[in-house]
């Protein structure tokens, strides 16, 4: 990584990874709703069809099934397509086309075709766009054997993870947070692919493990600054990807610190805070001096009004009340 970094926005750093993914393999290509001529709904693909032309970066009609099911032809015979859903809750319209298809195709063929295609989407609550436009759908994809699962937290982890998922050949879903579009963040002037399947701990602590995903990292770290004013030492990870999960670094840090709180953004019931206090369970039971907490949405939908949605969505200070409940 190069040592200079300028301040960029999440969207910024999304585009610049396309951008030079696409210079360096000329069979990248971008489809989706609105991705060429207006630069995509939250201008991440700003630039590319003045620069790529239409041939590789291509709008679609409004048929989710029907251009994911493009994408995955094309992948499989040699190109490498990066598509963009407008909303995360619109993997339920290609759901067949994704999970039946696309996360199968590798094993059903016994490994004689691969799949590297990309599907880049937004999750999140917070811009009042009602139940259907609001959702995380990280823990729904997850589920599905054959697909990567990978959730950025900072634009620096979305450029870096961003390279990765469209060198990999096999089908990844890129769950970017709609709230983090516009925020800025000091990045290097070059950025690595990063790694699939290896957190990151961006703070160390020896009092609770805070393992986070997405946005929830950035506001964990919130909470662990305030925390420290209060003598708690949190150790906060950013998990980076959910598949793979990187098991190893959580076991370590909880060894060490004894207590673990799991937040994302995603619905509480069967999420990811429910898979990683059951897979992890088996090699920090002893270590615990407490059961595993979580931090998600609560289970209900998510609400049009600001009134009602901005009280249940996981905030720095839910995060921050959640830990002191534990130190009263």
């Amino acid at each position: 990584m190069s040592k200079k970094t300028r301040e960029i926005t999440y969207a910024q750093a999304i585009c610049e990874a396309l951008d030079e993914e696409m210079q360096r393999d000329e069979n990248v290509v971008l489809l989706g709703e609105d991705v060429g001529f207006l630069g995509g709904n939250f201008k991440t693909s700003v630039g590319l069809l003045d620069k790529y032309g239409e041939w590789r970066v291509k709008d679609t009609p409004i048929s989710e099934s029907g251009f994911v099911g493009m994408g995955i032809g094309m992948a499989l015979t040699g190109m490498r397509p990066v598509i963009e859903l407008m909303f995360s809750d619109f993997l339920l319209v290609a759901a067949d086309q994704i999970f039946n298809q696309a996360a199968k195709i590798i094993y059903m063929s016994g490994g004689q075709v691969k799949v590297p295609l990309v599907i880049r989407t937004p999750i999140g609550a917070g811009r009042s766009s009602a139940a259907q436009h609001s959702q995380s759908m990280q823990a729904m994809a997850a589920h599905f054997p054959g697909i990567k699962v990978v959730v950025p937290s900072t634009a620096v982890e979305a450029k870096g993870l961003l390279k990765t998922a469209i060198r990999d050949d096999n089908p990844v879903l890129f769950f970017e947070h709609k709230m983090m579009y516009n925020s800025k963040f000091e990045v290097p002037d070059e950025v690595e692919p990063i790694p699939f399947g290896k957190a990151n701990v961006v703070r160390e602590g020896k009092d609770i493990t805070i393992v986070a995903t997405s946005s929830m990292v950035v506001k964990s770290l919130q909470a662990a600054e305030k925390l420290a004013k209060d003598g708690i030492d949190a150790e906060v990870i950013d998990l980076r990807t959910i598949v793979p999960l990187d098991r190893e670094t959580i076991i370590e840090s909880v060894k060490k610190t004894g207590k673990l709180l799991i937040t994302d953004e995603a619905y509480e019931r069967c999420g990811i805070g429910s898979e990683i206090a059951a897979d992890v369970m088996e090699d920090v039971f002893y270590y615990l001096d407490m059961p595993i907490l979580r931090l998600c949405n609560p289970n209900v939908s998510l609400p049009f009004s600001p009134a009602l949605e901005f009280p249940i969505i996981p905030s720095a200070d839910k995060v921050y009340e959640k830990v002191k409940e534990v130190f009263r």
